[in-house]
């Protein structure tokens, strides 16, 4: 699993031209799968993302995490994370995992994200047309993969 973490001031999800998810101070995730991917790639990244220390404290040192400063997450599905650009111009996404693979694990690790920082998730529609808007807060942006854990 790879994840896109954005530290925002506040974010939004349309879903098929509804409100699926509103945010103000928190995480704004985006997360892509592939068929290798297991539950316990999605604990794991759960956990990292619930606990990044990425958010200020008095000092203005990163040093809260999401938990910390009491913040909102959305989590959305993008299976543009795992496109292959190597060749030619056209981005490949074969790597990204079928919907029937996808949809559960996708499922879980919104739920794993709510265990793990004992707070309710908001989402966009996993496979939707989807609008996001955010306005990213410093910008911190970090990139996640749970296959290679650097």
């Amino acid at each position: 699993m790879r994840a896109v973490i954005q530290r925002v001031k506040k974010a939004s999800v349309i879903a098929d031209g509804t409100l699926t998810a509103s945010i103000g101070t928190g995480l704004l995730v985006l997360v892509g799968i592939v068929d290798s991917d297991t539950e316990k790639d999605a604990d794991y990244l759960a956990g990292k993302i619930s606990r990044m220390r990425i958010f200020d404290d008095e000092a203005g040192v990163m040093n809260r995490s999401v938990i910390d400063v009491d913040g909102d997450i959305t989590i959305v599905s993008q299976f543009t994370l795992h496109a292959l650009t190597a060749r030619g111009n056209r981005p490949s996404y074969i790597r990204a995992a079928h919907r029937d693979v996808a949809i559960p694990l996708y499922e879980y690790f919104l739920k794993a994200v709510e265990r793990e920082a004992a707070r309710k998730v908001s989402a966009g529609i996993f496979g939707a047309d989807m609008q996001v808007e955010l306005i990213n807060d410093g910008p911190v942006t970090i990139i996640i993969d749970s296959q290679n854990r650097e």
